[in-house]
């Protein structure tokens, strides 16, 4: 990992950090929901174990940032902005494929690694994996993270890791 949560690097120039952010990538790796998972069934101890083993090798290789389930939609909400006020509504919510069930959060050399964890997910038959990139500060142009917002962006992050580090 070494360059911690959330992909901030506070040292060294902005064109050095661009350039050290880009030797790393971020992944989300997301588990779909399905009926069972909306029905609260909790995976089965082989399933656990298989699971706790894949992430013992993320964290031996030095990739994995965070990872855990979620619990049924039906203790969630749902957020909403119609006439740009806040709206919330309360779970459950419909079609259990479009839910997340859990994710894993990496931090990989390339795509092609990220895709190469992905497939290493113990699931059996019927598992649906996402896997996404997330967006780096330094993907933004700067009309639409103005330098000024970037160092904003690399101050809170550096003080989410400082926060973090202190709770431990």
């Amino acid at each position: 990992m070494g360059e911690g949560l959330m992909g901030s690097r506070a040292d060294g120039p902005p064109g050095d950090r661009a350039e050290k952010e880009m030797a790393t990538m971020r992944f989300m790796m997301m588990v779909r929901a399905d009926e069972t998972t909306e029905a609260g069934v909790l995976p089965s101890t082989e399933l656990i174990d298989a699971m706790s083993r894949y992430n013992e090798e993320l964290v031996k290789a030095g990739v994995l940032l965070a990872a855990d389930g979620l619990h049924p939609s039906e203790k969630g909400f749902r957020i909403s902005w119609p006439g740009g006020k806040p709206t919330v509504t309360d779970g459950p919510f419909t079609e259990a494929k479009e839910l997340i069930a859990g994710y894993w959060l990496i931090q990989v050399k390339s795509p092609e690694e990220a895709v190469e964890w992905a497939c290493r997910v113990p699931f059996g038959e019927g598992g649906t994996l996402e896997l996404r990139q997330i967006f780096e500060p330094t993907e933004f142009p700067a009309e639409v993270l103005p330098p000024d917002a970037l160092e904003r962006e690399r101050a809170m992050r550096a003080e989410v890791e400082r926060q973090q580090a202190a709770a431990r």
